[in-house]
């Protein structure tokens, strides 16, 4: 048994309160999961944090799967035909399927959970915007009647990227898109334990008994049966990975989720623990920046922010060796199709504060505060917002940095009042994967629609416009082309800054077997002697 109250670092509260669910062994029923950060919301269409990912398709199913090769294949649906010159879809659900509340799931349900994905999604706001008919002709019948060709919409029904479009019963799916849901009533392999969530603690799932699994397709990503052995999947909040290194290898938990580099060689020299990199994409930490309050309401302002950042530095300082990052990145995924290298000489050669300072001084710039919202309770944010804070100040921002747990920073972004009203400048966020970057579709924070787009609001038609394009281009070739104006362009507009290229490993039990790429997953694991 190991000591809880041998590290000062974690977190008091989450301590005593994770204490209990780590004194229990691990058993043959029970997986218990330690997550990269808290989980601070549980609607998956409210916040794109990895957390609430996972979250999401432990209790919800979609109606396509994405496999770890961005292909996708029928999940709650048995299949659809395609009509009128690819202007009329029919979807039909497959048999069984309930929701939680043991009521069965209906082709109204999907239609009202459709349209709440579509309002917030940006490919879900694009096959929206083509679709005249959406309806439910019965109850196992979806129809999407459309303007024009939209081959992508299986793909955007599949999608594992956030937001996540899950299925709810119509009754929580009428909610409205600027309202979150609580009440977590899925379909999934999974039932959200609310009685058992101590926020910032604990977070308990209950395998759901009467879900039926596909009876067809490889088991890769969010595709193929989903079949589950264990009862329980429970997960512990804990920030010290002096703690969590220890529990792992006397099993009294089976996977940590980010296992930090300062335990790496400690857990590697185990052999009751395998340590590997999940997601060969890896992560893409960025700075995202409020374009709706002063100071970055200012292009020249953000400009100035871009030159101050050199991702190496960033990428150095979560550790680890130079095979477990990558710089410079641009907007789209490193070693992927859209990945260009334009502009990116600029994250790479020495910084110039004087040019920065003077870029400040040239945009207006009058020294307005930037309240920086820092997450203290998941370490590598942590480094990452005291590295960019120290860069903005040595940059001439004058930087509020205000520390809070990961779960504040998701309420707070969520926020467009000015910021002596509790608004918001800066945050960092390390939760998108390079599979959310692959390309113009996945990559919401790449998107200018203003009030429509992601937190940030970022109004930048040119890369709307280039945007759409992409998407009408039918080559390979052409899409490269214009995904490299897009990367061109983004420096102008700066809707993010992306930090580089991080590339995570996970640690889990060595009697864990079936353990998939890509996220976290909690379907075909088991446990093996």
């Amino acid at each position: 048994m190991i000591k809880l109250h041998r590290r000062s670092l974690l977190a008091g509260a989450s301590a005593m309160l994770a204490a209990p669910s780590l004194a229990r062994a691990a058993s043959q029923t029970t997986l218990k999961f330690v997550p990269n950060n808290n989980l601070g919301t549980l609607d998956p269409l409210w916040a794109t944090a990895a957390g609430t990912k996972r979250h999401a398709f432990l209790v919800f199913d979609t109606l396509y799967g994405q496999a770890a090769d961005q292909s996708v294949s029928p999940q709650m649906v048995a299949g659809h035909t395609v009509d009128d010159d690819g202007r009329r879809w029919t979807l039909t659900l497959r048999d069984g399927l309930v929701w939680h509340d043991g009521e069965k799931v209906l082709a109204r349900d999907c239609v009202a959970s459709i349209r709440r994905w579509g309002v917030r999604d940006a490919v879900g706001q694009e096959l929206m915007a083509v679709t005249d008919e959406l309806s439910a002709p019965d109850d196992r019948t979806i129809l999407f009647r459309l303007k024009q060709k939209f081959p992508l919409l299986p793909a955007a029904l599949g999608k594992s990227q956030a937001y996540v479009p899950v299925m709810m019963p119509q009754r929580l799916a009428e909610t409205p898109p600027g309202k979150q849901v609580t009440e977590m009533t899925g379909s999934g392999p999974f039932r959200f334990v609310a009685n058992e969530w101590v926020p910032g603690a604990t977070i308990v799932y209950s395998k759901f008994d009467k879900y039926v699994p596909r009876g067809d397709g490889a088991v890769s990503g969010t595709a193929g049966p989903k079949i589950v052995h264990f009862d329980r999947v429970e997960w512990a909040v804990i920030s010290d990975s002096g703690v969590i290194a220890g529990a792992l290898q006397s099993g009294e938990v089976d996977w940590w989720d980010y296992a930090l580099v300062d335990v790496l060689p400690q857990l590697k020299r185990d052999p009751g623990v395998r340590v590997e990199v999940l997601e060969p994409t890896g992560q893409i930490p960025i700075i995202r920046v409020n374009q709706l309050t002063p100071p970055f309401d200012n292009q020249g302002v953000r400009q100035a922010l871009l030159a101050a950042i050199q991702q190496s530095e960033f990428m150095r300082g979560l550790g680890g060796d130079a095979s477990l990052w990558h710089a410079p990145v641009g907007v789209f995924c490193p070693g992927t199709p859209m990945a260009s290298d334009v502009g990116l000489e600029m994250f790479t050669g020495p910084r110039n504060w004087s040019a920065v300072k003077a870029a400040l001084d040239k945009a207006g710039y009058g020294g307005e505060k930037v309240a920086f919202l820092a997450a203290t309770d998941s370490p590598q944010i942590q480094t990452l917002c005291e590295i960019g804070a120290d860069a903005m100040r040595q940059g001439g921002f004058t930087v509020d940095y205000q520390s809070m747990d990961w779960g504040t920073v998701l309420q707070r972004r969520a926020k467009k009042d000015p910021i002596d009203h509790g608004g918001w400048s800066a945050f960092v966020t390390n939760g998108w994967q390079g599979t959310d970057m692959l390309d113009p579709i996945s990559n919401i924070s790449l998107r200018g629609n203003g009030a429509n787009a992601w937190v940030g609001w970022p109004t930048a038609p040119k890369l709307e416009a280039l945007r759409r394009d992409w998407m009408a281009e039918p080559s390979v070739d052409g899409q490269k082309r214009i995904a490299a104006e897009m990367q061109a362009q983004a420096w102008i507009d700066v809707p993010y800054v992306p930090l580089g290229q991080n590339l995570q490993p996970s640690a889990f039990r060595a009697d864990l077997d079936g353990v998939l790429k890509g996220f976290p997953v909690f379907w075909n694991v088991r446990r093996v002697s």
